[in-house]
């Protein structure tokens, strides 16, 4: 079948193609009410579908931004995805989703196929494993904003919650509620995952200031598979936590199973309570008390940063790191 041109368009709806080239770019400030909708009607009976390639290279964008997560699996990550799609839908702009899996090979490829694509800009939550590539890419002006990840030496802006906070909000709930073996578990606290790294520093700096010489602190760290055999290896000790902080929702998961299976009850038996708000936390039995991170507006404000680097060019901008504050959510499980 013959491919819809602009021209045909022109000739059905008797008009120039200049003026068909202005109502398929949204400039209606010249153009008459009667005008618009005889192209709408020439669009819509000829099924016209411009050629997003040709545009992109006449107009110099993509009118695409990609965004590269860590782990699509976490509530955090798909929240923040929601949030700059919806933003990029007011600013008529696509979004390609790309899930990095924390390994740095991926990431990269990740990150030379949407170059290739001539996306206009990059949201990522780094591995910290491609730092000459992202140096790269910033030294050419090429918009970025990381998220949730802080990667030394480069000028980047980055949006991320103040884990510290969050891991201070729960160690001192625990402390408050008078619990004497306290147990943090997580995933593996590498130096590139900044939230790992700072709320297990900051909560065991907290149990260990507290001056209680009855207070024990243990931790369990590694991938999620490997939690509930640790986890059990912990609780076969003769002396058993009696309150475990996950350090995120996909540990929450992983500690909710194995209590579960081991029919230990919360709080009587163990108290928990997590960073991330999992959907389930209001009218899980007992409801869950967690600590959320606003990550719709984190999102947003990601999309929003990076939609003036992209829009604004030759605006004078000098890179931040922007901490969003953590909520407690005070429920039944502690």
């Amino acid at each position: 079948m013959k491919r819809i041109t602009m021209t045909d368009v022109a000739k059905q709806a008797g008009v120039s193609k200049s003026t068909v080239s202005q109502y398929l770019n949204g400039r209606f400030e010249y153009m008459s009410k009667e005008t618009r909708t005889k192209l709408e009607q020439a669009v819509k009976e000829l099924n016209y579908q411009p050629n997003m390639v040709a545009r992109s290279l006449k107009q110099k964008s993509s009118t695409t931004i990609g965004v590269i997560v860590a782990n699509i699996l976490h509530v955090y990550s798909t929240q923040v995805i929601r949030a700059i799609e919806d933003l990029c839908h007011e600013k008529d702009f696509h979004l390609i989703v790309c899930n990095a899996d924390d390994q740095p090979e991926k990431e990269k490829k990740y990150i030379e196929m949407l170059k290739a694509k001539q996306v206009d800009g990059i949201i990522a939550f780094p591995t910290g494993g491609n730092v000459a590539l992202y140096q790269q890419l910033t030294e050419e002006g090429y918009p970025i904003v990381f998220m949730d990840r802080i990667v030394e030496g480069l000028k980047v802006d980055t949006i991320l919650l103040d884990n510290k906070k969050a891991a201070a909000l729960a160690a001192d709930e625990l402390m408050h509620k008078g619990y004497k073996h306290i147990t943090m578990v997580g995933p593996p606290f590498t130096h590139q995952v900044t939230p790992r790294v700072e709320r297990a520093q900051e909560f065991i700096k907290k149990v260990q200031e507290e001056d209680n010489h009855m207070l024990k602190l243990s931790t369990i760290n590694g991938e999620i598979r490997e939690i509930k055999e640790k986890l059990q290896e912990l609780f076969q000790q003769k002396e058993r936590p009696d309150a475990i902080f996950a350090m995120n929702d996909l540990t929450l998961h992983e500690v909710l199973s194995f209590l579960k299976k081991e029919k230990l009850q919360i709080p009587s038996d163990v108290a928990v309570i997590s960073v991330d708000e999992v959907s389930f936390a209001a009218f899980y039995t007992p409801p869950l008390t967690t600590i959320s991170q606003p990550a719709f507006e984190m999102g947003r404000r990601a999309a929003e940063i990076l939609f003036t680097l992209i829009l604004e060019p030759n605006k004078q901008h000098r890179s931040k790191i922007i901490r969003f504050e953590p909520a407690l959510n005070r429920r039944e499980s502690c």
